[in-house]
């Protein structure tokens, strides 16, 4: 769900499974990132895109380049959790976004990231014109570029 308010964020819910936890029932640090790809991968199809139609059509993949997290508190087994995505800033090959990982109210997870776009071969190039207008309408800031 896209909501609006003073900044645009995309909410998805994530139930925690079994299969996600350690041996003591907390989240593995790593299935968090998996949980942000796919609010990341939610986001864009709400706004009309998908993966796969991007890199069939356009010949391009946006990737991670750049993540930076800070665990705060852990998630446990059976635990409800909402992952929320806002698009801070959009440039020419690149988009800044920051997520979070919540319980209720509680931040557990603080994530900002960098998404590059990049063709085949592994190089960067600009956005595709429609998903970089999506994106600037829902940046908090706009476009930088």
């Amino acid at each position: 769900m896209i909501c609006a308010g003073e900044t645009s964020c995309h909410r998805m819910p994530v139930r925690v499974y079994f299969e996600d936890t350690d041996a003591g029932g907390i989240v593995y640090y790593a299935n968090y990132l998996r949980y942000a790809e796919r609010a990341r991968t939610e986001l864009l199809r709400e706004l009309g895109f998908e993966n796969s139609a991007i890199m069939a059509q356009k010949g391009v993949a946006l990737a991670v380049r750049r993540v930076r997290a800070e665990y705060l508190k852990p998630a446990r087994l059976d635990d409800a959790l909402c992952v929320e995505t806002r698009v801070l800033a959009v440039h020419g090959a690149t988009i800044d976004m920051a997520q979070v990982v919540r319980r209720d109210d509680e931040d557990l997870v603080q994530m900002c990231l960098t998404l590059a776009c990049m063709n085949a071969a592994g190089r960067p190039v600009r956005l595709p014109a429609e998903v970089r207008n999506e994106m600037v309408r829902i940046a908090d800031g706009g476009p930088e570029d």
